[in-house]
Formats: structure tokens, C-alpha cells, sequence
């Protein structure tokens, strides 16, 4: 039986120093050069895209949108779905994550007809509540980080010498040193190359940076002095051959890209990301090539190209996963944290705004005998606009670089609609005047007091 692989980009069009201006230009120099590459070489992968990401499709280029819909349909394309707004799902509370997971089902449906099974969990950020929400919202499947999984075992962060700082950024170029470790313990490897199920039901797949990373490496072509020659198409083929002898061994698939799909067709973040520079998503239309000669190069090593929900339903193995328990609180992929999205500075400013307004959506809907399930039109939209203020890219990445100025306005905007949102439910109620359950005027205040010390900073980037 042959061997299956998995490629899933995700689309996040609300990057962090991604001008909303541009991501029209984005959505065609990215996405649309991914949906063509499938589409006109019969190629199957996964896409990941937030709801947010599909509705800028749909609105900002129909054209593409119809695309991945006759993609999906075709079933050359898994959808995979997320929270509705790319929001760090460890670092808020349970009821937004609950509430964004099924509009991102939502989403995928409205533009594409068919509702997802598989679920992406952003950044990959961990605590012990994520496998129960996204089976409350309806996911079948996820998609797992298997660095923090590895990295949950002594040995492995022994051997490694990997340790978890919220000052820092990521392990990432350092997480090869788990693969060396554990390409001869089929105990290990066993999670990378087979399906394993939760204790609540939710089946999982896991990615690596092990593989991820090199595979970026080779689509930017890049060496920025940390290399002297770009990653080559030889040592992608050595890598996938090593991995090849592996799941014959152990299982039956890998899923060695999950990444951004950003940068299939733009450079994206990685020069901010690896080297502190200030350059962002600039035209890299080769990457587009490279991404091909990644797909070409697992089928002609003898992979099958598949997808999450295929993998599951067709394994023989279904590995009873309790390990997911001894994962940190608190990390994320690349070998970093979920909680140095929460320790930056402009998380640490506004996130007490957004918490400050979230009880007192709770307060108002107690007040109206409603609930998180059953929301008037007011206090929904009051939801999606507070969950829009929590995008986890308008508090990334860490000094000394930053998001950009409009990420940060994005949500400051949200903030203020959400606050509106909330006047008109009690005026709508009939209980404006009882302010002790909430304020919206001191709020706006509050609101007008984080603007000025945002808005009054230099950004990175910025001339």
C-alpha cells in the first residue's frame, strides 16, 4: 500500500504586517497561484483558511473564491477550518473559542457548500480545554503540533536542550534536534505516521517543523547568512526518503507541510520572523514553482498525496492518545509559546479593554435571561466584534519588531463597535439607565485611552 503525504497551506489574511490594502494583492499572488497550481496539475491537499480569510476571498476576488469552491467540490482540496477570526485560542476565554469554531464552520459552508470535518487550531497553542471545544463546535478531526507533543516528554527536552521562554519567539530552526533523536524509536515516531484519537473522541494528525521548516527554507530560497548555499531539492528528497523508510516501519503517512500558505507566493513574514527585518510580503513567485517541486518530488518517491480526513478514515491504526494531557500549558508551535502572544506589550494593553468587555456582555445577556448559544442581534454582533479586537495578530510579534499600525487600529475599531453594540442592546432592552451593569460610556473612555497610547507609538517598519 503506498505511503500517503499530506500539504496543507493555511491562509491567514489578517496577518500581522499585512496592510489591508493589500490583501487583494495576496489573496491573487497567493492563494489563486496555489488553487491554479492544484488545479491544473490534478495535485490533493489540505487548505486551511480562517473565516475571515474566505470572506475577504469572497468579497475582495469572487473570482478566486469560485476557484477553491470547484477545488473543494472536486475533492481535490480538504477544506480545514478554524476560528472565524485568527484568534490565540489558549489565551482567551473558552466561550469566545467555542463561539468562532463553529463560524468558521459556518464560513466554509456559506462559500464553498461543504462543512468541514478537520479543524486548525492557530499557532498551534495548547491547553487542556482545546479538544473539547472544537468537539463541542462540531470538528471530527484535528491537526496537531508534534514538536510540543515531543517536547512534553523529559528525554526528548533533555536531549534536545529545548526549553520554553515567553520572552522568546520560537525554537524553530533548532527543532530538528527532535527528529535526531527520534528516527530510530518507532515509540515516537509511531504519533507522526499514524492517526491517534483523544479521550474525548477527537481523532488527530500531527505536523512537524522537523520537515516543515526545511520545506519553507527551500520555498524562499533563502540563506541571509544563515547558510551558505539555499536548502537544495537533493536534501528535500534525503529527508522525505529518511521519512519514507520510517512509515514503513511504523505507520502510514506524514504530514511534513503545514505552514502558511502566504508563502506561496509572497515572502510573507519570514524575513521579519528569522531575521528582525523590516521587509514583508514581497512578490516571490518562484516559491510558487517550489511549492510544485515539493508536490512532484513525494509522487515521485512513491507518496500518495492525501488529506487529514482520508489518512483517518483509511488507517489501520487509530492510536489511543492520552498523551496529549502531559503537553504545556501555554506553548505553540515552533517551539514557542502561546502565552508570549499574551506577554506582549500590546496584548498586555489591550486584552484587560476586551476582558472588560466581555463581562459585561455577560452581565447584559444575564440580565436579558439569554445565553451564549441564544444571543439577540445586538449582543451577537457585540460577540463577533469583541472576537475580531482579540486577532492574535494585532499583539504579535515581540519588540524589537511589532505588528503593524493598522493590525493594532483593526482592533481598536472593533473594540469601539463592539462597545456600540452593547449601548443599543440595553437601549433595545430597556435598560439603559442601569449602568451598574455596565457602562458603555466609561468603557468608550477606556477605549479612547488605550487609542492614544497605541496609536501615539512608532511601529516597526514605520519611516
Amino acid at each position: 500500500m503506498s505511503k500517503k503525504i499530506i500539504f496543507m497551506p493555511h491562509g491567514n489574511i489578517q496577518y500581522s504586517q499585512l496592510d489591508p490594502a493589500r490583501r487583494g494583492w495576496v489573496i491573487k499572488n497567493s492563494y489563486e497561484k496555489l488553487f491554479d497550481l492544484v488545479q491544473e496539475g490534478g495535485y490533493k491537499i489540505a487548505f486551511e483558511g480562517s473565516g475571515k480569510t474566505l470572506e475577504d476571498i469572497h468579497n475582495l476576488a469572487p473570482e478566486v473564491m469560485k476557484k477553491l469552491k470547484k477545488l473543494v467540490q472536486e475533492k481535490l482540496v480538504e477544506p480545514v477550518a478554524s476560528p472565524f477570526i485568527h484568534i490565540m485560542l489558549t489565551n482567551i476565554d473558552p466561550e469566545i473559542g467555542l463561539h468562532t469554531l463553529k463560524h468558521g464552520l459556518d464560513a466554509w459552508e456559506k462559500y464553498t457548500g461543504v462543512r468541514p470535518e478537520t479543524g486548525w487550531n492557530p499557532e498551534c497553542g495548547w491547553a487542556s480545554f482545546l479538544p473539547e471545544i472544537y468537539k463541542e463546535a462540531g470538528y471530527k478531526n484535528l491537526v496537531m503540533d508534534s514538536d510540543s507533543f515531543m517536547l512534553s516528554f523529559n528525554d526528548i527536552r533533555e536531549a534536545t536542550g529545548l526549553k520554553y521562554d515567553v520572552r522568546g519567539h520560537s525554537n524553530k530552526n533548532h527543532l530538528f534536534k527532535i527528529e535526531e533523536y527520534i528516527k530510530d524509536k518507532p515509540e515516537y515516531l509511531k504519533f507522526l505516521t499514524n492517526p491517534s484519537v483523544a479521550p474525548n473522541g477527537l481523532k488527530m494528525v500531527f505536523r512537524s517543523d522537523c520537515m516543515a521548516n526545511p520545506m519553507l527554507w527551500y520555498l524562499m530560497g533563502a540563506t541571509e547568512g544563515m547558510r551558505k548555499e539555499p536548502v537544495n531539492l537533493g536534501e528535500i528528497k534525503t529527508m522525505l526518503s529518511n521519512w519514507k523508510d520510517r512509515i514503513e516501519k511504523t505507520g502510514s503517512f506524514i504530514m511534513p507541510y503545514a505552514e502558511d500558505a502566504e508563502y506561496i507566493g509572497t515572502s510573507a513574514y519570514f524575513y521579519v520572523k528569522q531575521f528582525n527585518q523590516a521587509r514583508f510580503f514581497e512578490p516571490e513567485p518562484e516559491s510558487v514553482t517550489r511549492f510544485k517541486q515539493l508536490l512532484d518530488t513525494a509522487k515521485e518517491l512513491g507518496y500518495e498525496l492525501s488529506t487529514p480526513s482520508e489518512v483517518i478514515a483509511e488507517s489501520k491504526t487509530l492510536i489511543p492518545n492520552e498523551l496529549i494531557e502531559k503537553i504545556e500549558n501555554g506553548v505553540a508551535w515552533h517551539g514557542g509559546t502561546a502565552k508570549a502572544w499574551a506577554n506582549t506589550e500590546y496584548s498586555r494593553i489591550m486584552d484587560p479593554v476586551c476582558r472588560s468587555i466581555l463581562d459585561g456582555l455577560r452581565a447584559v445577556r444575564a440580565q436579558l435571561g439569554q445565553s451564549s448559544t441564544k444571543m439577540n442581534s445586538d449582543l451577537e454582533n457585540a460577540m463577533l466584534k469583541l472576537t475580531s479586537a482579540y486577532v492574535s495578530d494585532s499583539r504579535w510579534p515581540p519588540a524589537p519588531t511589532s505588528p503593524g499600525r493598522f493590525n493594532v487600529r483593526e482592533s481598536l475599531d472593533d473594540m469601539f463597535a463592539a462597545n456600540e453594540f452593547l449601548r443599543q442592546a440595553m437601549v433595545n432592552a430597556g435598560i439603559a439607565d442601569k449602568k451598574s451593569l455596565y457602562s458603555p460610556d466609561l468603557m468608550k473612555s477606556q477605549i479612547v485611552a488605550i487609542e492614544d497610547e497605541l496609536m501615539g507609538r512608532k511601529y516597526f517598519g514605520e519611516k
